[in-house]
C-alpha cells in the first residue's frame, strides 16, 4: 500500500511528480458520497492513512463514525496536509468506504425491515474470500446478530455460526435426522443446533422428525426451499398464492405442526432469496419467522465515494462543481 501497488497509477505518478519537482501543496481533501447510506469502512480508511501515509503526524483528519446515517453530498472525511504524503492512498480509502458502506447499508435495511426479528449474515459464498473480514464487521455494526465465517467475526472477537448443511445430510445418505444427531454428537455442546429441513422437500415432516429425535436439543429449523420447488405440505393448499420457495404458508405449516406436536420452543429460520421487500412483506403479514438468513442481496447496489481537493495552501481550489462543504458533525481523528 505504501508503495502504491494497489493504487490507481495516476495517483502514484502525481505523487512522484510533486516529489521530484519539490512542489509544496498543502491541501484539504474532501470526501463525500452521492447516496443516503449508513457509513462503513471509516475505521479502515483511517487505518490506511495512519499506516501508509508518509507522516501521519503531518496530517489533520476529521471524520464521521462507522454506522452513522449520511446524506447525499455530505462530507464524511477531510484530510489536511501535504498532498504528496497521502496522494497514493485515495484509491484505497475510497474503495473501503464504498465497499463497507454498501454492505453495511444493505444489512441495516434488512435489519430494520426484520425488527424485532434477527438477521444472520450469510453472503460469504457470493464474493471473493478476501473481503470477508471487513464485510463481517460492517454487517456487525449494522446490527446482524451472526455471520457465517470466523473471518467475518474476527474483528470483534467472535466466531461464525451455521446450520446442519445439506452437504452433511447428503454424506449421511440423505438422512437429516442422522446428520443432525451426528452434528450434536461431535460439535461443542454450546453450539446452537439449527438444521436445514428442506432436503426431501417436506419441511413439516422433516422438522417434526428432527425435533422428536433431538429431545430438546434442537434450537431451530431452517427453511431453504428452492424458488423452483413447491414443498410437499403446500401442494394441497395451492391455488390462491405463489406456492414456490419459502413462502408464508410454508412457514405457517411448519410453525403449526411444531406447536401441535409439543415443540413451541423450536425456532424457524428462513433463507433463500430474501430481500428487504420480501422481509417487509413477511413482517406485515405476521408470518411466524424468528430469524432471517440473508445472502447475495446484501452485496447489491452502488454506494460510491468521491474525493476532491478543495483547498490548496489556504486558498479555495477545486474542479468546477466542487467546493468546500463544511460538516460540523466531523470529529478530529487522533
Amino acid at each position: 500500500m505504501r508503495e502504491g501497488y494497489y493504487s490507481d497509477k495516476y495517483f502514484v505518478r502525481a505523487r512522484e511528480i510533486l516529489l521530484a519537482d519539490h512542489r509544496a501543496a498543502s491541501v484539504t481533501m474532501q470526501v463525500f458520497g452521492k447516496s443516503q447510506a449508513y457509513l462503513g469502512g471509516m475505521d479502515e480508511a483511517i487505518a490506511i492513512l495512519k499506516l501508509c501515509s508518509d507522516d501521519w503526524s503531518a496530517l489533520t483528519v476529521r471524520a464521521l463514525y462507522d454506522g452513522e446515517l449520511i446524506e447525499p453530498w455530505e462530507t464524511v472525511l477531510t484530510i489536511e496536509g501535504p498532498y504528496e504524503m497521502f496522494a497514493h492512498l485515495e484509491t484505497l480509502y475510497l474503495g473501503v468506504l464504498a465497499r463497507r458502506t454498501r454492505v453495511g447499508t444493505n444489512t441495516r435495511l434488512v435489519v430494520d425491515a426484520a425488527h424485532p426479528k434477527t438477521v444472520m449474515f450469510f453472503p460469504a459464498r457470493h464474493d471473493h474470500w478476501l473481503v470477508q473480514t471487513g464485510d463481517g464487521y460492517a454487517a456487525h455494526i449494522a446490527g446482524a446478530i451472526g455471520v457465517s465465517t470466523d473471518a467475518q467475526a474476527s474483528w470483534w472477537g467472535s466466531t461464525g455460526i451455521g446450520t446442519v448443511p445439506h452437504a452433511l445430510i447428503a454424506a449421511y445418505d440423505g438422512d437429516t435426522v442422522l446428520a443432525t444427531k451426528k452434528f450434536a454428537e461431535y460439535i461443542d455442546p454450546t453450539v446452537q443446533i439449527i438444521t436445514l429441513v428442506d432436503y426431501d422437500n417436506d419441511c413439516v415432516r422433516t422438522s417434526l422428525d428432527v425435533a422428536r429425535a433431538m429431545d430438546g436439543r434442537l434450537w431451530a429449523v431452517r427453511l431453504d426451499t428452492s424458488e423452483n420447488l413447491v414443498d410437499s405440505s403446500i401442494i394441497p393448499q395451492m391455488g390462491t398464492f405463489r406456492p414456490t420457495g419459502v413462502n408464508p404458508q410454508l412457514v405457517w405449516n411448519v410453525r403449526r405442526a411444531l406447536d401441535e406436536a409439543g415443540f413451541p420452543e423450536v425456532q424457524i429460520v428462513v433463507s433463500g432469496g430474501f430481500t428487504v421487500e420480501k422481509i417487509r412483506a413477511f413482517e406485515e403479514a405476521g408470518v411466524p419467522v424468528d430469524s432471517y438468513g440473508i445472502g447475495s442481496s446484501l452485496f447489491s447496489g452502488r454506494f460510491d465515494f468521491t474525493a476532491d481537493i478543495v483547498m490548496v495552501n489556504g486558498t479555495p481550489q477545486s474542479k468546477a462543481g466542487r467546493r468546500v462543504i463544511a460538516n460540523p458533525r466531523l470529529e478530529r481523528v487522533e
